[in-house]
């Protein structure tokens, strides 16, 4: 029995193996141009960029200020690039730029901004003609030290020198003769602490013009014996240094009289010989 001609299934495409795939796709990702996103959508993002940028900016300038800061502070104190190259020395007469500059003790070189203005003033304020001092930064290299200077009150005789004292009482020269236009207190241990010196200095401080264009000297030989030496060999006995205006107006009156001794000191009850 024969048979008839036998059919062959195929997957489709003649001599082939499975299905025939279609093309394959292929993707790729494309900026869209402006005018493809809508305006709204626009201006929403860039509002969102500004307020990213507003929030961010504070800390970006603090940041930036504190790195700035940094910076500024180790070249003024950590480098010699501000440091003192002169110390200016202003109102000095009786000591001199030298002294000043040894005592102040700021080396060469040592940043500005390091230095002590109070330690500094406080050391050349030791020196005993110095009143007061004022030590200041001249940027970026001078150190400016402006002195004033104690004046003189009263001259003191002791041991062959001249002590000139300043109205606290004070001794901040010594001097091998007398200098001119000084009041003389003939006295022990003159000082600021001394009270027969603040009793000889409140003395002078109440003398009218007349009392002291004639006045030679005062001689402290207690606090109640205070006494003053006239030209012409007078003498004035003024006793304590209490109601010293009223014993100079009294004193003053009684200059013309001719008398060698004007005691003064009860000034209610003037005695003169």
């Amino acid at each position: 029995m024969s048979s008839g001609p036998t059919r062959r299934r195929t997957s489709g495409v003649e001599g082939g193996v499975g299905r025939r795939r279609g093309p394959v796709r292929r993707w790729q990702l494309v900026r869209a141009g402006r005018d493809a996103v809508p305006a709204s959508t626009r201006r929403f993002m860039a509002r969102a960029r500004q307020r990213r940028m507003r929030a961010v900016l504070p800390w970006a300038l603090a940041v930036g200020g504190l790195a700035l800061a940094g910076l500024v502070g180790w070249v003024l104190v950590g480098t010699g690039l501000f440091g003192v190259r002169e110390v200016r020395v202003e109102g000095a007469e009786l000591v001199t730029s030298v002294e000043v500059r040894d005592v102040a003790g700021v080396p060469d070189g040592t940043p500005l901004a390091r230095v002590d203005l109070a330690a500094t003033a406080g050391r050349i304020g030791a020196l005993p003609a110095v009143e007061r001092v004022d030590v200041t930064r001249d940027w970026p290299d001078v150190l400016v030290v402006r002195l004033t200077e104690r004046t003189g009150a009263a001259v003191v005789p002791q041991d062959g020198q001249f002590l000139v004292v300043d109205a606290t009482g004070v001794v901040f020269r010594r001097l091998s003769a007398p200098p001119d236009g000084l009041p003389v207190i003939r006295l022990a241990t003159p000082g600021p602490a001394d009270p027969e010196t603040q009793a000889a200095l409140a003395v002078l401080a109440e003398l009218t013009p007349q009392l002291r264009a004639e006045l030679l000297d005062i001689t402290v030989e207690g606090l109640a014996r205070l006494t003053l030496h006239l030209r012409d060999e007078r003498r004035v006995v003024w006793g304590d240094a209490t109601r010293g205006a009223d014993k100079a107006r009294v004193a003053t009156a009684l200059l013309n009289r001719a008398a060698a001794t004007i005691d003064v000191s009860a000034p209610d009850v003037v005695t003169i010989r």
